[in-house]
């Protein structure tokens, strides 16, 4: 297996491990459509319960997204990693049945912590930007077959 194939396989086994417990992310509708080492992309459907009072996708929705998209970007080294800060920007309200697409890049990363940059986008639309800062907190999501 080369170095790029494990990093591949880390990833898409911390992704599963991850994904076993995140009932939050689960219970929204979102499915993870891709992830790799510092990367990973989320999907959702905007749903009618998720509507303010203006018939718009609530933005705690949104960022919701895009906090999950991080999370699984930012956990796809086995380490487990929490967020220690995030800001976001609203760049255009989101409808229902809207599919929301949030994609996480990761920026910079050092021994413990990192930064990671999350664009939300409804088809051709940029929906929000998020920045969301990393760090560390032990411990691995599973151990290697000895």
């Amino acid at each position: 297996m080369t170095p790029e194939e494990l990093a591949h396989e880390i990833a898409q086994r911390s992704a599963q491990a991850m994904w076993a417990g995140d009932r939050a992310s689960r219970a929204l509708g979102m499915a993870i459509e891709a992830v790799a080492p510092g990367r990973a992309t989320l999907r959702m459907t905007v749903r009618d319960d998720m509507l303010n009072g203006h018939e718009m996708g609530h933005g705690g929705i949104t960022f919701t997204l895009a906090d999950s998209a991080f999370a699984f970007a930012c956990n796809t080294y086995n380490r487990r990693t929490v967020a220690a800060g995030a800001e976001v920007r609203f760049r255009a309200p989101t409808r229902h049945g809207d599919e929301l697409v949030a994609e996480a890049v990761e920026r910079s990363r050092d021994e413990r912590g990192g930064v990671y940059d999350v664009t939300v986008t409804a088809g051709d639309r940029l929906v929000a930007t998020f920045v969301g800062h990393a760090r560390e907190i032990g411990g691995a999501f599973w151990e290697w077959p000895r």
